[in-house]
């Protein structure tokens, strides 16, 4: 087996989690596959780094002394923002030469800025998708997904992101039961396909301040197959339709209707990756009625049919 040496560079007020999420699961491979993960870390300078949570890093060397890796990963965090010039300049003439190329959260604005996204669909944490598709246009930014790959590069969305990421690497190189064993052992779900959305309908949404809009919002989860229709959900907080309307855009950010469609799309996605249930069940538990509604909702929002869906991101059971 060909051992892969993971470079993770460290510097100063980076997120501990991008480094020390991904770092585990290559961990944990090396651990159930004895041979396959070298797992190496470096600051510029080789010496310690001090991250935005206050934890010091004590990194195995210097990047300059550093081989070339099969996977060099980039972390994220405040440091990207203002990053060390020797930093950027050691990944615009080394990077290349990694045979798979990863960022964590903000670490993409670090790719971008030593010119190494040009041309690529990437990702990255969702508050700073603007930013970098503003600072660098060459880049094309997909804000939703939590992670992208495009060739060998590979970015992803915010912190826990990078877990899934590393995940769906592991997977790629060892197979999809080494890298279920990985996630059970770090008690975490290996079933987030790289297109589902950084946030679900109740992270989108803000919660309600009012306890019964709170209680609405709930109900909505809880029951994707009822009744949601504006005049129902408004009796169910004992508001008139008018009233509810608009307080729940105003404590919310979104429309009652808009809620409700992000509901039952998540519903629906989350059946047809987990079950065997048919499309025309799961068309009817996710609140479509038909599975003609439902197929309609999936290309609009989605750009491709619940069967189509099915067949990418389906995972089989583990046996």
């Amino acid at each position: 087996m060909t051992q892969r040496t993971v470079l993770v560079t460290v510097f100063d007020d980076l997120q501990s989690l991008d480094v020390t999420g991904p770092m585990e699961v290559f961990a944990g491979a090396e651990k159930l596959v004895p041979g396959s993960y070298r797992i190496r870390t470096a600051s510029v300078d080789g010496g310690p780094v001090r991250t935005s949570s206050g934890l010091t890093l004590v990194p195995d060397g210097s990047l300059a002394d550093a081989e070339d890796p099969h996977t060099l990963l980039v972390p994220g965090g405040e440091g990207t923002l203002d990053p060390d010039p020797r930093l950027v300049e050691w990944l615009r003439g080394r990077a290349p030469g990694a045979r798979r190329l990863v960022s964590v959260c903000t670490g993409a604005i670090m790719l971008a800025r030593a010119g190494l996204l040009d041309g690529r669909r990437v990702t990255t944490h969702w508050a700073y998708c603007d930013t970098l598709a503003r600072d660098h246009p060459a880049v094309r930014v997909d804000p939703d997904p939590i992670f992208v790959r495009d060739g060998h590069v590979a970015t992803s969305a915010g912190v826990t992101a990078g877990i899934d990421l590393a995940l769906a690497l592991v997977e790629e190189d060892l197979g999809r039961q080494a890298a279920l064993t990985v996630a059970r052992h770090l008690v975490v779900f290996l079933r987030r396909p790289g297109n589902q959305a950084q946030f679900s309908a109740q992270l989108a949404a803000q919660t309600a301040c009012r306890q019964p809009l709170r209680d609405v919002q709930q109900w909505i989860t809880e029951h994707p197959d009822g009744d949601l229709g504006v005049e129902a959900l408004a009796a169910r907080a004992a508001l008139s339709p008018r009233h509810f309307s608009r307080a729940f855009q105003a404590e919310t950010g979104m429309t009652p209707g808009r809620y409700v469609d992000r509901v039952r799309l998540e519903h629906a996605r989350r059946l047809l990756e987990d079950t065997a249930d048919g499309i025309e069940e799961i068309a009817r538990a996710s609140g479509y009625g038909t599975p003609e509604a439902m197929r309609r909702a999936f290309v609009r929002s989605l750009g491709t049919p619940p069967t189509e869906y099915r067949r990418r991101f389906h995972r089989a059971p583990a046996h």
